[in-house]
């Protein structure tokens, strides 16, 4: 005997990538259109964020555990370009 709320979970999570997937279109606007460069990064910085968030949703529709390790490098990766990417706007310079 299964809860109702188990047996809606597909239905949420189904929503929950809908919603993801619209909202990262919705960033890549700003991406493009972005008047400014620190405008761009942050929009960039949210696609990486919702892809990380995708992957994660993904992994628990499918219940394939090769999808964390994925969302796991891509939150790595993102932080790491972001960083990078933020030094380079405020200094004109990665490394000194």
């Amino acid at each position: 005997m299964s809860s109702p709320l188990v047996d809606l979970l597909p239905l949420f999570l189904s929503g929950a990538l809908a919603l993801a997937a619209a909202a990262t279109l919705a960033v890549g606007y700003r991406v493009i259109t972005g008047p400014t460069t620190p405008d761009r990064v942050v929009a960039l910085d949210v696609i990486g964020t919702n892809v990380v968030a995708i992957a994660l949703l993904y992994a628990m529709a499918s219940a394939q555990g090769f999808f964390l390790d994925v969302s796991i490098v891509l939150a790595i990766i993102g932080f790491i370009s972001t960083v990078t990417v933020a030094r380079y706007v405020t200094e004109g310079d990665i490394i000194e």
